[in-house]
Order: C-alpha cells, then sequence, then structure tokens
C-alpha cells in the first residue's frame, strides 16, 4: 500500500459499491476483515481506498472504480490538497475545451514529455481566456496522471460538466467551508440585472454562481479575498461560456482589482457582519457617496462599491440580511440612496433560500443615478414570505419566487410612478420616497405592505365557501361504506419488495433531487402535502429519475405510512432526496394495489429502522399478499377510492382554513361587517 493512500469516508465507499450508507455500515459489523480506519474521527472515520477497494474486489461488490470516482479520488488525495487539484485539472479541461486537437497530441506521448509541450500550450489558452495578468500556474509534471483522468471523464461528460462535477464533489465534501449561492435566488438576480448586461462584475464571486447565472454577457469580472476560490471561478466561468473572463484575489473593499471599468450590472452576495471591513482605513474613500458606513454596516459599504463600479443607468443586485433595511445606524445612508434614487427595490425572499437558510434575505435592486434620469416611482417593496414550499432549505418554491418578482419589477421599471403600479397585496407596493423618509428608514418590506386577507375580499370568501360546499358534497358522496368483517379463509401468502424486485416484477430507484434539465422536483414534502411538484433540481451532471405515471412513491425517511401513486399530471417530475420509485410491471403488479399495501401502518414498522434520532424504511422489506391480477384489481380499486377521499377530506380541510382566516381578517380589517 502507498505510504500515504488516499483516504475515503462511509459515504464515498458506499458510492464506489453502488449501495447505501446503511450497506456499509453493515459489512463493518458483520466482516471481520472489513479494512480499519486509518483516520477521520469516531462517529466519521475514513479508510485507506487501496484496501477497501481490494476488500471489495474480494467480495465481489467492485468489478471496477467508476470512472468519475477514480478521478474524485485522485483530486481528494492531491499531495497539495483538492483545491490544488481542482485547479490542476480545470486547467486540462480548459485546453481540452478550447483546444482539443492539441490535447489529442500532448495527451499521446509520455507523462514527462507531456508536462513539457504542455506548458507553453496552457499558457496561450489562459492568456486567451483570463488575460495577461492571471495568477494560475501550469500543472507539475507529478500531477500529469490526473490531467490524463480529468480528460478522460471529459470524453463522456463534456469538459464543462466534468468540472462542474469535480467542483459540486469538492463543495459537498465541505459544506462549512464555502457560503454558496444556491441556483435559484442566482438566476433571479441575474433576471433582475436585466438582459442588456453585457459587462458583470462580482467584487465577492465565491465559486462564480452568480456570474456563472448570466446568460449573455461579454465580459465578467470576479474577485475573491481567497485565492483559490478567485481561480476556481476563473476556470468555472472561462468553461462555462465565451465571455472574456477577468478573476483576481484580494479583498474588493481594502484593494479593489478593478478601480476603472463601469459594468452594465454588479451582482454581489457579500459576507455578512463583517467587522473589519475596513472601517478604520477607508474613512475618506471616495465610493462613500452617500455617507461613510459605520463599523456595523459592512453591509452598506459593499452596496457603495456596487455603485461605485456602475454605469449611468446600471444595476446592482446584492443579497442582503433583512437587518440592514432597517438597524438605526445605516437610516442616514437608507435615506440618501432613496433620496437621490439609487435605490430602486427591497425584495424579502422565503426563509431557506440562501444561507443563513433561517432567515429571509432580502435582495436589494440599485440603480445608478443618470445626470438628467426622470426621477423613479418610488421604492419597489416585494414580500415573498407566503410563496416559500415550508421550512428548512430547499423549501422555497422558487419557480413561484422567481415569477412573482419579476413581474412586479417589470412593472415597476415601466411605471411612470406609484399610481401607475397599484400592487399586489401582501405581496407588492410600489411606497412614494416621502413615505419612508421617517425617523427610521425602515425599508423592510413587511411593514409597509397590507397584508392580504386569507380570503381575499367578500366577493373571494363566497367563492371559497361555494368551493367548500362542494367538496364536502363529494367528500359525503366518497366516504367509505361501513367496514366488514372478512370471511374465515387463511391469509394468502406474502412476498416482498425485495423479492419481486429479483423478480422483474418491479423496478426500484432512489431520488437525488438533482441532475440536468428543467423538470420540477417532487420533494418529501409534495408527497406528505399531496401537492404538485414545487421543487428545482440542483446542478449535477447526472441524469435525474424521472416519474412515470403508475409509479409509486415511498418517503424513506420519518414513521408516517405514505405511498403515492403518480398520475398523468405528475409524470416527468425529477424524484428527491430521501424518496424512493417503484415502478411496477402492470401485466404483473397492480399499481394501486401495491400502494394500498404499502400503506399499512404495522407493514411500515416491520420494514423501519432507526438511525439516531430519524427512522428509515428499508422499501424492500415491505411485504404485500400473493395474488392473482384479477383480484389485485379488486383490491386496487378500493385503495383508489380512499385515495379520492383522502385528497377530498385533505381539500376540504385547506378550504375550511381559509375560509375561517379569511373571515377573521375581513372583519378586523373592515372589509366585511359583523351583520
Amino acid at each position: 500500500m502507498p505510504e500515504n493512500p488516499t483516504e475515503v469516508t462511509a459515504a464515498e465507499i458506499a458510492r464506489l459499491a453502488g449501495v447505501g450508507r446503511a450497506a456499509v455500515s453493515n459489512w463493518r459489523r458483520r466482516h471481520a476483515d472489513f479494512p480499519r480506519p486509518v483516520g477521520g474521527t469516531e462517529t466519521s472515520p475514513s479508510f485507506a481506498l487501496p484496501e477497501v477497494e481490494d476488500w471489495l474486489r474480494a467480495q465481489g461488490k467492485l468489478a471496477e472504480v467508476p470512472l468519475r470516482e477514480r478521478v474524485w479520488q485522485q483530486i481528494a488525495g492531491h499531495p497539495a490538497g483538492a483545491v490544488a487539484a481542482l485547479v490542476e485539472a480545470g486547467c486540462a479541461l480548459l485546453v481540452v475545451h478550447d483546444r482539443p486537437t492539441d490535447w489529442l497530441e500532448l495527451s499521446a506521448v509520455s507523462d514527462e514529455r507531456m508536462a513539457a509541450l504542455l506548458r507553453p500550450v496552457l499558457a496561450q489558452v489562459l492568456t486567451a481566456r483570463l488575460g495577461p495578468g492571471h495568477a494560475l500556474a501550469a500543472p507539475a509534471p507529478a500531477s500529469v496522471p490526473l490531467l490524463r483522468a480529468a480528460a478522460e471523464l471529459a470524453a463522456g461528460l463534456g469538459a464543462r460538466n466534468a468540472f462542474e462535477f469535480l467542483l459540486g464533489r469538492h463543495l459537498d465534501a465541505n459544506p462549512r467551508q464555502y457560503t454558496l449561492t444556491p441556483p435559484g435566488p442566482a438566476e433571479l438576480m441575474a433576471a433582475l440585472a436585466g438582459p442588456g448586461a453585457r459587462t458583470v462584475l462580482d467584487p465577492a464571486c465565491g465559486t462564480g454562481t452568480l456570474l456563472r447565472a448570466v446568460a449573455a454577457a461579454a465580459a465578467l469580472y470576479g474577485q475573491d479575498s481567497a485565492p483559490e476560490l478567485a481561480a476556481l471561478t476563473a476556470l468555472r466561468l472561462a468553461l462555462h461560456g465565451s465571455a472574456e473572463v477577468r478573476a483576481a484575489a484580494g479583498d474588493s473593499l481594502r484593494a479593489d482589482a478593478f478601480p476603472r471599468p463601469s459594468v452594465d450590472a454588479v451582482l454581489c452576495h457579500p459576507p455578512f457582519n463583517e467587522r473589519g471591513w475596513g472601517h478604520e482605513d477607508l474613512a475618506y474613500d471616495p465610493r462613500w457617496e452617500y455617507g461613510f458606513p459605520a463599523r456595523t454596516e459592512s453591509e452598506l459599504a459593499w452596496v457603495q462599491h456596487a455603485l461605485a463600479h456602475l454605469r449611468e443607468g446600471g444595476t446592482a443586485v446584492l443579497l442582503m440580511p433583512p437587518a440592514v433595511a432597517a438597524r438605526r445606524s445605516g437610516r442616514r445612508i437608507r435615506a440618501d440612496l432613496l433620496r437621490r434614487g439609487a435605490l430602486r427595490a427591497v425584495v424579502a425572499l422565503p426563509a431557506g433560500a440562501a444561507p443563513p437558510y433561517g432567515i429571509p434575505l432580502h435582495l436589494w435592486v440599485l440603480r445608478k443615478p443618470a445626470a438628467h434620469a426622470p426621477a423613479p416611482p418610488g421604492l419597489l417593496l416585494v414580500d415573498t414570505a407566503d410563496l416559500g414550499g415550508g421550512e428548512g432549505r430547499d423549501r422555497a418554491a422558487w419557480p413561484a419566487v422567481h415569477d412573482a418578482v419579476l413581474a412586479a419589477w417589470t412593472a415597476y421599471d415601466g411605471a411612470a410612478g406609484p399610481q401607475d403600479m397599484p400592487g399586489t397585496p401582501g405581496l407588492s407596493r410600489c411606497v412614494p420616497v416621502i413615505e419612508l423618509l421617517d425617523d427610521d428608514v425602515d425599508l423592510t418590506p413587511a411593514r409597509h405592505l397590507p397584508p392580504a386577507a386569507a380570503g381575499g375580499g367578500p366577493a373571494a370568501l363566497s367563492a371559497v365557501r361555494e368551493r367548500l360546499d362542494e367538496t364536502l358534497q363529494r367528500v359525503a358522496r366518497l366516504t367509505p361504506p361501513p367496514a366488514g368483517p372478512a370471511a374465515e379463509a387463511g391469509r394468502p401468502p406474502s412476498t416482498t419488495i425485495g423479492e419481486l424486485a429479483r423478480a422483474g416484477a418491479l423496478v426500484l430507484r432512489s431520488g437525488t433531487g438533482s441532475g440536468t434539465g428543467s423538470a420540477p422536483v417532487l420533494t418529501e414534502h409534495d408527497v406528505y402535502a399531496g401537492t404538485a411538484p414545487s421543487g428545482t433540481l440542483a446542478d449535477s451532471p447526472d441524469e435525474p429519475v424521472l416519474t412515470e405515471s403508475g409509479d409509486i412513491v415511498v418517503p424513506v425517511v420519518g414513521a408516517a405510512a405514505v405511498a403515492r401513486v403518480v398520475g398523468p399530471a405528475d409524470a416527468g417530475a425529477a424524484l428527491g432526496r430521501n424518496l424512493q420509485l417503484l415502478r411496477p410491471d402492470p401485466a404483473a403488479v397492480d399499481p394501486w394495489f401495491l400502494a394500498g399495501f404499502l400503506r399499512g401502518t404495522a407493514n411500515n414498522r416491520q420494514a423501519s429502522s432507526y438511525a439516531s434520532t430519524a427512522t428509515r424504511l428499508d422499501v424492500r422489506r415491505l411485504q404485500l399478499p400473493r395474488l392473482p391480477l384479477a383480484d389485485q384489481r379488486r383490491y386496487g380499486e378500493r385503495f383508489r377510492a380512499l385515495a379520492e377521499f383522502e385528497e377530498a377530506m385533505r381539500l376540504a380541510g385547506r378550504l375550511g382554513e381559509q375560509l375561517v382566516q379569511g373571515l377573521y381578517d375581513a372583519l378586523a380589517d373592515g372589509t366585511v361587517t359583523a351583520e
């Protein structure tokens, strides 16, 4: 075994063998010859990769390490660290992308010769794509095997997707090391910047997610205080499109790498609550056109930094903590931003939109005032808190949030005054600046948006009541008949899902919630609540698991017994995390029969296990009786009727809550009388 072998975790071993992590835990308990940990911690040990591979092959659980895993292991075990390895692999992938013919010639020689020939070619490619001042160095000769493996991966995935996969694995392996901007907010911020943004700057670029979301830019500028992030951003953007890319390392507030170019747009997710942002050193900086920020107002320093880099009429969109809209220490700067027409919109996002996930972050949309431009119609305030899909990350219903915010911004941007944009109660409103210039200059959207009545007014409340009456009548029609005792006959023999899968009667698939494409994601929340798919795909080169009509979807985490039969309306959605899909052969198994028996409480208890504080369902252990297809269909019709009754009851409950809360609101605000 090598002196310093690459180490892998239990999760990575599971990926190598194509099993769940629980299987690896079982192997460690059941097999005395399973490799011993060589690092990590007691709760999260790591193992020597060569020993793990030898053991898996000896057990017949691994024929060959998948290529993507082999490349990732080389990245993770690189002597200079994973980030340095990612940069080297990215450089090689850029040559593969821009000069495929040159790469074929380079890769046909020995490793030592390839390292020498690659240096001038790479220098030319990097200079052409990243400018003469880039700080990337040619890979060392020892890294040539990694470069060859990365190029081999690119042959199947493409250079861009190969780099995105490797970068994504690194970010997933180090979740606490980076503050990432999720794709949903990034795409919304890029859309707010406008389709005419040809030159775009991100002065706190991180891994380049915001700049990558810009569709048709001619030049992208990024700066980050971490040199490794600036390098990864440069390579990521160069591989993503044809725009001119310039990336620099350094603190943007203290050492601005792009002081001269006036750009069309600035997108920024700045660091929050920084006390050491340069308050003592930058007191006389010309960027503080709207006031010198207090030590506690680092975000307002980033706002003015963004405005200083815009051309007249250019747009800046910043992701901000909600406290910036209301802290007294920043009220004078907020007031000046309003008076001079620089701040155009404050958008409250649902909690869980971006880290920190526990608070509802804001988007600030600013525009560099032009000398003779007309005054803005007021400040657009938007509150999308009610459009979230639940608590926690990945719960925000991003299609609804994206569409609502863009619709409000488009209407505002074309309005001549507040009277031309009445807004939507509880969602958006154009507020005259004079109404905001009080002692606090509090720009929190919820404090200036009158909440919409839950029922939407007398006419809407009447409509809700009529719909509730219809639904209750449907509930009455669908109420199951009295249950009678079963005939005295022996219980039929049973089988398990695992046995049916081995016999080919059904197929099992696990959801990831990630992949390529634009399919909506069916989430755990959707399955439990009986709602339409509401999630969005996390970007990944993998193909998502798409549902088909007749599939059964089962949550595998949680104690509730739930099984959802996919109908035509939901077919084509991607399967989310912690969901298992069962696709029965209709000639052997009736879907509704299968789903009905999977709902059994006792069945679920027998197939469940406990890991830490969560209950996990082993779908393969779920049981159902062996019955002829005709008998299955009789059961299936009864189960289908129960599902229709359940859905009608659920709808009646939602309508009843809406009617009750709507009447409370309408009576409280005087919309309806108490007569």
